[in-house]
């Protein structure tokens, strides 16, 4: 799991923001949280698709750290070929729960609403 080396508050309070953007820092984190949420299962193929310009290299290292940091979980099928699958575990889905009001934010900034709702 990915920590902080930084000590928290003189009363040992530690932000939450900090954790946070520790597991899903970068822009493809993120996405592919976004499409294992909208794809249950997906192969690393698959993935690599539904997030175009990602290379290969950044994806396979991405898993490997959100595997590490338990928010997706890697399952081998004894199987030939042999054939491997990606899904968000428990903390990935409860991850993603929290992302959804960040993503309505996104959108509505994108498409302009935000500032029609100000004036």
């Amino acid at each position: 799991m990915t920590t902080l080396n930084r000590p928290g508050t003189p009363d040992g309070h530690v932000c939450g923001i900090d954790t946070a953007m520790e597991v899903i820092g970068g822009k493809w984190k993120v996405l592919i949280l976004w499409a294992l949420h909208e794809h249950p299962r997906l192969r690393f193929d698959e993935l690599r698709r539904l997030l175009p310009g990602v290379t290969e290299k950044v994806l396979a290292s991405h898993l490997r750290e959100m595997e590490a940091d338990g928010v997706v979980g890697r399952v081998s099928y004894d199987e030939v070929p042999p054939r491997v699958e990606y899904a968000l575990t428990g903390d990935g889905r409860r991850l993603d729960e929290a992302l959804r009001p960040l993503a309505a934010w996104g959108r509505e900034r994108a498409t302009g609403q935000e500032q029609q709702a100000a004036e």
